[in-house]
């Protein structure tokens, strides 16, 4: 906080910051389920697509929620890559069958969400308007 700063006006930018990850958060649970009934219900028999098709899902709708907000293209694509590498890198112990389906699917969604939150806390200055 510099000298000019108020309490009052951290707290708005912190407020403002926890609202933007909210509508992230939102936006993501709208494209699963806007999204998900396009999909062959045939590839989501495999839980490796299935990952892959809800991180799309999400994705594509947190991408154009940060459009409508004005964020910067390599701010989105950082965000994007949060959400998408934890799905990727479960997906080659899936493969070896060290987890399970089900612990990729957990597992990605657990470890996206503060993934997110730390590519937020990063670019901050990007986050608190």
């Amino acid at each position: 906080m510099t000298t000019t700063e108020t309490p009052r006006t951290t707290g708005r930018k912190l407020a403002r910051f926890t609202g933007h990850y909210a509508e992230m958060v939102v936006a993501m649970l709208i494209g699963m389920v806007a999204l998900g009934p396009l999909w062959p219900p045939a590839w989501l028999e495999r839980a490796g697509v299935d990952a892959l098709v809800m991180a799309t899902n999400m994705t594509v709708a947190m991408v154009l929620a940060m459009v409508l907000r004005r964020h910067s293209w390599p701010r989105i694509a950082e965000m994007a890559a949060a959400m998408y590498l934890p799905f990727v890198a479960l997906l080659v112990p899936y493969w070896l069958g060290a987890i399970s389906g089900t612990t990729l699917m957990v597992a990605g969604h657990v470890i996206m969400f503060p993934l997110m939150l730390a590519a937020m806390v990063w670019r901050r200055a990007e986050y608190w308007h």
